[in-house]
């Protein structure tokens, strides 16, 4: 799976998990964490883009958030994906699509 140039990394691994972009000063690649539907940005340096949906894709968040805040559960998240703040994602008809 593909963003433009970039793949998104799938995080699912216990230390994938843990450290996602904490510490970073950019985001090299896009994290996509499944079975999550909150994260929080302690320990960011950068603001990050935020989406998360359900199984099937369907937004149910989308926000750029700033370090040291935290997303509260979303009923039915499944995936939770992070990009870099500037990122514009292919959305159609509220479908987050992987181009």
């Amino acid at each position: 799976m593909s963003t433009k140039n970039n793949t998104i990394i799938y995080c699912t691994s216990f230390h994938s998990r843990f450290l996602g972009l904490m510490f970073q000063k950019t985001v090299k690649k896009p994290l996509c964490f499944p079975h999550c539907n909150s994260i929080h940005t302690f320990f960011m340096r950068i603001p990050i883009l935020v989406i998360i949906t359900n199984k099937n894709h369907e937004i149910l968040l989308k926000k750029v958030v700033k370090p040291w805040r935290i997303i509260k559960p979303v009923k039915n998240g499944y995936y939770t994906y992070e990009f870099d703040a500037n990122y514009l994602p292919n959305i159609q008809n509220n479908i987050f699509k992987f181009s």
